[in-house]
Protein backbone atom coordinates (compact mmCIF):
# COMPACT_ATOMS: atom_id res chain seq x y z
CA UNK A 1 0.00 0.00 0.00
CA UNK A 2 1.08 3.36 -0.82
CA UNK A 3 0.99 6.14 1.91
CA UNK A 4 1.33 9.94 2.24
CA UNK A 5 2.50 10.75 5.26
CA UNK A 6 2.71 14.45 6.88
CA UNK A 7 5.61 14.62 9.93
CA UNK A 8 4.50 17.73 11.88
CA UNK A 9 7.31 19.06 14.09
CA UNK A 10 7.42 21.26 16.82
CA UNK A 11 9.27 22.00 20.07
CA UNK A 12 8.75 20.24 23.38
CA UNK A 13 6.95 22.53 25.80
CA UNK A 14 9.30 24.65 28.15
CA UNK A 15 12.09 24.68 24.44
CA UNK A 16 13.15 27.93 24.20
CA UNK A 17 12.28 29.44 20.98
CA UNK A 18 14.35 31.99 19.52
CA UNK A 19 12.89 31.84 16.05
CA UNK A 20 9.09 32.22 17.34
CA UNK A 21 10.62 34.84 19.86
CA UNK A 22 12.49 36.92 17.14
CA UNK A 23 9.07 36.52 14.73
CA UNK A 24 6.63 37.69 18.00
CA UNK A 25 8.62 40.84 18.42
CA UNK A 26 8.61 41.95 14.93
CA UNK A 27 4.92 41.61 14.40
CA UNK A 28 3.98 44.34 16.11
CA UNK A 29 6.68 46.70 13.96
CA UNK A 30 4.06 45.51 11.00
CA UNK A 31 0.85 46.13 12.52
CA UNK A 32 0.15 42.26 14.03
CA UNK A 33 -0.62 43.83 17.24
CA UNK A 34 -2.00 41.34 19.98
CA UNK A 35 -0.45 37.72 18.88
CA UNK A 36 1.43 35.90 21.19
CA UNK A 37 3.02 32.37 21.74
CA UNK A 38 4.65 32.48 18.11
CA UNK A 39 6.35 29.21 18.26
CA UNK A 40 7.93 27.85 14.92
CA UNK A 41 8.11 24.22 13.65
CA UNK A 42 8.25 22.29 10.36
CA UNK A 43 5.97 20.26 8.59
CA UNK A 44 7.73 17.20 6.49
CA UNK A 45 5.84 15.53 3.70
CA UNK A 46 6.07 12.52 1.66
CA UNK A 47 5.17 8.94 0.20
CA UNK A 48 6.06 5.86 2.14
CA UNK A 49 5.41 2.32 0.75
CA UNK A 50 3.84 -0.07 3.05
CA UNK A 51 2.25 -3.79 3.92
CA UNK A 52 -0.31 -1.98 5.97
CA UNK A 53 -0.89 1.13 8.16
CA UNK A 54 0.34 -0.01 11.17
CA UNK A 55 3.95 -1.37 9.63
CA UNK A 56 4.06 2.34 7.95
CA UNK A 57 3.26 4.28 11.00
CA UNK A 58 6.10 1.97 13.22
CA UNK A 59 8.27 2.88 9.73
CA UNK A 60 7.91 6.29 10.33
CA UNK A 61 8.19 6.79 14.08
CA UNK A 62 11.54 5.29 13.61
CA UNK A 63 12.40 7.53 11.20
CA UNK A 64 11.39 10.29 13.48
CA UNK A 65 12.93 9.02 16.10
CA UNK A 66 16.57 8.24 13.85
CA UNK A 67 16.70 11.14 11.80
CA UNK A 68 13.55 13.67 11.47
CA UNK A 69 13.71 14.88 14.77
CA UNK A 70 15.61 15.25 18.13
CA UNK A 71 13.81 13.44 20.46
CA UNK A 72 15.15 15.38 23.26
CA UNK A 73 13.85 19.08 21.98
CA UNK A 74 11.27 18.31 19.71
CA UNK A 75 7.94 16.28 19.14
CA UNK A 76 6.27 15.06 16.16
CA UNK A 77 2.72 14.29 15.20
CA UNK A 78 2.26 11.71 12.30
CA UNK A 79 -0.55 11.93 9.62
CA UNK A 80 -0.80 8.89 7.33
CA UNK A 81 -3.41 8.80 4.56
CA UNK A 82 -3.75 5.42 1.66
CA UNK A 83 -3.33 6.57 -1.59
CA UNK A 84 -5.03 4.42 -4.68
CA UNK A 85 -2.98 3.33 -7.15
CA UNK A 86 -4.28 6.98 -8.93
CA UNK A 87 -2.37 8.89 -6.21
CA UNK A 88 -5.58 9.98 -4.54
CA UNK A 89 -6.43 9.62 -1.03
CA UNK A 90 -8.27 6.97 -0.25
Amino acid sequence: MLFSVQVEVSLRDGVADPQGATIERSLPHLGFDGVRGVRVGKSIRFDLESADEAAARAEVEDLCSRFLTNPVIETAEISLTAVDAAGSAS
